[in-house]
């Protein structure tokens, strides 16, 4: 199933006057918006550093590339949670777009790209036990070509952290949007440090990025509690 591309709500997914729209284990829901503290971490930073190189990028863009970008923009009105439509400037969706394509290593676009909508990844299967931490997919887009798989995570939460989404930062480089297992405890345990008995809980989302054209599927939500390793022979 294809979604019409939203920009300011991917599949209902997004924040507006203080509300924010997902989707957890497959139930679309709303909760009041997170802002969040003036602590910037590396990840954030990183994210900074392309949105800057972004701006000073579409400054060097012609009259003619500008007025494309603008025009694109005034196609993308979506509805936001609250029911209203909501548009975008030609320089937002310039970097919204060319976001994903340049983490995922790829060069931002000068001219508009023609937008095609990006699916909702399936379920996913995730184990967190103290020697294992993966990742698998349920299912696989019927076409996959351009498509990155994009992994968050929050830090260790304890029992009574009851959501922590707004937390997740991008876990290891980006994956192939296949039903393969992901092992990526090395990368979890190198940014956040390992799970334990006092904090077992860890929050994730994931999602699609298209590659070439940078439009994002809407998020999937998921938590996971550590457990411990099955036993040898079971």
């Amino acid at each position: 199933m294809k979604y019409v591309p939203s920009i300011a709500f991917d599949e209902m997914s997004g924040s507006a006057k203080g509300v924010t729209a997902a989707k957890v284990r497959g139930r679309k829901y709303i909760r009041n918006r997170g802002y969040g503290g003036a602590a910037r971490t590396a990840a954030q930073a990183a994210v900074k550093s392309i949105f800057k190189q972004l701006s000073q990028s579409w400054r060097n863009l012609t009259n003619a590339q500008i007025l494309a970008w603008n025009a694109l923009a005034q196609t993308q009105a979506g509805k936001s949670v609250l029911g209203t439509t909501s548009k975008i400037s030609g320089a937002n969706l310039y970097s919204r777009l060319n976001y994903w394509i340049v983490a995922c290593g790829g060069e931002a676009l000068s001219n508009p790209p023609a937008l095609q909508g990006v699916e909702a990844p399936t379920e996913a299967i995730v184990t967190l036990t103290p020697t294992k931490f993966t990742f698998e997919l349920e299912g696989e887009p019927a076409d996959v070509a351009n498509l990155k798989l994009i992994i968050q995570a929050s830090a260790p939460q304890s029992n009574g952290v009851t959501r922590a989404y707004s937390k997740a930062v991008q876990i290891g480089n980006v994956f192939e949007p296949v039903t393969e297992e992901y092992d990526i405890k090395q990368d979890y345990d190198d940014k956040h440090g390992v799970p334990n008995a006092t904090s077992p809980k860890v929050f994730i989302k994931y999602f699609f990025v298209n590659t070439k054209t940078g439009e994002k599927s809407g998020e999937m939500m998921t938590m996971v509690t550590l457990k411990e390793d099955a036993a040898a022979g079971e």
